[in-house]
């Protein structure tokens, strides 16, 4: 049996403010295997974001074990807990965070100036990306030609242009009506089933946890439901 793509072992995270102690995650352990699909939902200040982003690398734990794709993440040099980042995990926000000022190509593309492509392969990927969430007609549109479902699409794509193997999603219909966020749920699934994508994604809409495979439930810090679909 391969080892699952992601192990917490006895993760504690903890927050000094005002001089008292917030602990966010309380020695939480948990196995999710490659090509799942996994829905975070709890209350606010539960852990949910918490987790999500010691799960991609942004924050380390307080004390605890977080192996994702084979690396203990507490125990990598920042040089290469950013390369790590680079080949194997991509965020989706809540917000778009896309610039006006480019294209949805553009956009798409910059992340990758970063990476050692030529402007050849950076504009091959971004198209593939593109096509992949149904905008191969809106490559040159900028977002404010764009819906919100579109530029929304765009994040996506340019989170799938490096080929990740984990896709951290934090509310990623927040801020979309209910037609463009089925939308999002629908392509997100086919990125999981038809692409073997391994999501996790934050959110408060029982709706669309429901999408997921797997649902955890955090509250205070601990694993209080886990339910499969």
């Amino acid at each position: 049996m391969p080892e699952p793509l992601i192990q917490l072992h006895d993760v504690t995270k903890i927050y000094s403010k005002g001089g008292q102690e917030l602990v966010i995650l309380n020695r939480l352990s948990l196995e999710i295997e490659a090509g799942d699909f996994v829905a975070l939902m709890g209350p606010s200040g539960s852990g949910k974001t918490t987790l999500l982003n010691l799960l991609g690398g942004l924050d380390m734990p307080t004390a605890g074990d977080v192996i994702v794709c084979g690396d203990n993440l507490p125990t990598l040099s920042k040089s290469r807990l950013a390369n790590w980042r680079a080949n194997h995990v991509a965020y989706i926000f809540q917000s778009f965070n896309l610039l006006p000022v480019l294209t949805a190509l553009e956009n798409v593309e910059l992340p990758m100036t970063l990476a050692p492509l030529t402007a050849a392969e950076r504009r091959k990927n971004a198209l593939t990306a593109l096509r992949i969430v149904g905008l191969e007609d809106r490559v040159h549109h900028r977002p404010d030609e764009l819906s919100g479902g579109q530029e929304q699409r765009v994040a996506i794509a340019r989170a799938l242009a490096s080929d990740p193997v984990l896709l951290l999603a934090d509310e990623p219909t927040g801020e979309l009506d209910s037609v463009s966020a089925n939308e999002i749920m629908n392509l997100l699934g086919t990125l999981n089933r038809e692409f073997g994508k391994t999501i996790v994604l934050v959110t408060h809409d029982p709706k669309v946890a429901a999408r997921a495979k797997r649902q955890l439930h955090l509250d205070k810090g601990l694993l209080a439901l886990d339910q499969r679909q």
